[in-house]
């Protein structure tokens, strides 16, 4: 996998040069933020089953219309559609690099707000007893599939907005022992995921600690514990930050099980 990531980053300097070539070599290059977010985007959605989807996954990731981004590419707003609709053949390593790149330009034109973004999130590094487990979905993802998969009940909120992937946090070690800063990072490769803080006993804590942090997620699932038992404050709070709240009563184990066991 670490090859075919190699070969993608070979295709992303074409601004500098004006045309692209397999034979460059970028060997020497410092492997700074932009290249590592570079990789990451191409090599998903080169290896993606859906590399349209995994396309559109980053492109909403970054907040680009698909017609400012097909006006930068000089293309017609129907290419980036059919490429994402899965309706024109799947783009080769050349189209993917042209694509990525021109969503981190657009970015950097904006203040590279999305980058400075994703570069706090670039690694999550943490020990087992904060993070259980994370992962990142090659696209979107209706709420409903997690949801019915761990038998969650809805607290407040809605199911409206799709995901992109999802945490597993023990809720009592990662309040104790992360930094507002450090905490921004349990969400992996995108906000837009669910976060399931496990042990809970009324909600409140792991509502608080995302009330103070920067990035929300759509989603707040709290496990071992019934809609009635969760604290009032937790409802508040969720509505000052658009969170849907659910629960479920499954046991952490259980949890990790069904999530460990699914194809995502």
């Amino acid at each position: 996998m670490s090859y075919i990531f190699a070969l993608v980053v070979k295709l992303f300097d074409y601004r500098r040069t004006g045309f692209y070539s397999t034979n460059m070599i970028y060997d020497t290059m410092k492997p700074g933020l932009r290249q590592k977010l570079a990789e990451k985007m191409a090599g998903e959605i080169t290896l993606s089953e859906s590399p349209g989807k995994s396309l559109k996954k980053w492109r909403v990731s970054f907040q680009i219309q698909p017609g400012v981004l097909a006006e930068y590419m000089k293309v017609s707003p129907s290419v980036i559609s059919d490429y994402e609709s899965g309706r024109r053949k799947s783009p080769g390593t050349v189209v993917v690099g042209r694509i990525v790149d021109s969503i981190l330009t657009l970015d950097e034109q904006n203040g590279s707000r999305n980058i400075k973004k994703f570069g706090k999130l670039l690694f999550s590094n943490f020990d087992d007893d904060v993070i259980y487990d994370m992962h990142d979905f090659p696209a979107s993802m209706p709420p409903n599939t997690l949801v019915n998969l761990l038998e969650c009940k809805i607290v407040c909120g809605s199911l409206r907005s799709p995901i992109f992937g999802y945490t597993v946090v023990d809720s009592k070690n990662a309040i104790l022992n992360l930094s507002p800063s450090e905490f921004n990072r349990i969400y992996g490769w995108s906000t837009e995921r669910a976060l399931i803080f496990t042990d809970v006993s009324s909600g409140k804590s792991p509502m608080i600690a995302i009330r103070v942090t920067p990035f929300k997620p759509p989603y707040v699932i709290l496990q071992g514990i019934e809609p009635q038992n969760v604290h009032p404050l937790v409802k508040m709070l969720a509505e000052k930050d658009h969170i849907s709240v659910l629960s479920t009563s499954l046991e952490i184990d259980e949890v990790l099980t069904r999530l460990r066991g699914t194809r995502w």
